[in-house]
């Protein structure tokens, strides 16, 4: 069955994605381009850090690259390169061409909220807000998988790959929906589930299942038979914005150890508690079959 939905009523969305930081940001990735309720006005690869790779953003394109390539929709979705390496203080931005695509769909004349999900840091939301000001006016709403479980704060990986702007981001006044550390972890999938769901459905599906066993038989300190799609939630919440329990919160301070400084001096901002897994997943599995059902029937 084939549906279609009015223009006016789809959801305005970016996706900046770290995505080869791990084997997770891919399935987020494809999820977002099969979603039809989404006008995917871009994808920004973005940088994680230099501990893992010298070359972390020219890695996360060529990764974007290639799930296009395999999914065969080459061309077909704007891709723009965010920084290559954080922002070295609060004040200053480095610009790109992820930064400069921000700016662009902030810009536009339209009555529908925009909605920038980061899978990774948020070098370039940060970067984009302090190049153009005027985008803290306009109807956005921030989506950010990161930070360690509140209220205490802590290490975590995304935060730490640019904490300088994470406070440019939190002391904004820009709407922000954080999904921490706690909540994205909520979303683990068996390797029998991947296999039986997922592998069979053309080369993406192939792929996807593959690179999850391959990286974590790289480490014995790694899942033997799951992963977590960590990056997942940030579909669902697009998606549908009640899938999972949030509270409003007054902004932290994001400290040099990660901690969160709380002094309710900045606005609140949405912090996921909880998340649907099975709504997220499940979504992912029909919208990948259908995908791969359409391709086949066209050849």
């Amino acid at each position: 069955m084939d549906f279609t939905i009015p223009d006016e009523k789809k959801t305005r969305v970016i996706i900046n994605t770290d995505a080869k930081n791990e084997v997770d940001d891919q399935f987020a990735i494809v999820h977002a381009i099969l979603t039809s309720s989404f006008e995917l006005h871009g994808i920004i690869p973005a940088h994680f850090g230099n501990q893992k790779s010298k070359t972390s953003l020219q890695d996360s394109y060529d990764e974007t690259m290639l799930l296009l390539n395999l999914m065969k929709l080459d061309g077909k979705f704007r891709v723009e390169n965010g920084a290559a390496n954080a922002m070295p203080d609060e004040s200053t931005p480095i610009d790109s061409p992820g930064a400069e695509l921000i700016i662009e769909e902030a810009m536009k004349e339209d009555s529908r909220p925009l909605h920038i999900a980061f899978l990774g840091p948020l070098t370039d939301m940060a970067s984009a807000l302090l190049k153009e000001p005027e985008i803290a006016k306009k109807n956005i709403k921030v989506i950010w998988i990161g930070g360690r479980d509140w209220p205490s704060g802590g290490r975590e990986y995304n935060l730490s790959n640019d904490i300088h702007a994470a406070n440019v981001i939190f002391k904004s006044s820009l709407e922000l929906w954080q999904i921490p550390r706690n909540v994205y972890r909520m979303m683990p999938v068996s390797y029998a589930e991947l296999i039986e769901k997922i592998y069979s459905n053309g080369e993406i599906g192939k792929y996807l299942v593959e690179q999850v066993i391959n990286f974590n038989n790289k480490s014995v300190s790694r899942p033997s038979e799951y992963r977590i799609l960590g990056d997942s939630p940030a579909v669902g919440v697009l998606l549908f914005a009640d899938c999972g329990k949030w509270i409003w919160k007054p902004a932290p301070v994001l400290g040099q150890n990660m901690n969160y400084i709380h002094s309710d001096k900045y606005r609140p901002i949405k912090v996921y508690e909880s998340i649907d897994s099975r709504f997220i997943l499940e979504d992912f599995f029909a919208k990948l079959r259908q995908f791969c059902k359409k391709d086949d029937n066209h050849v």
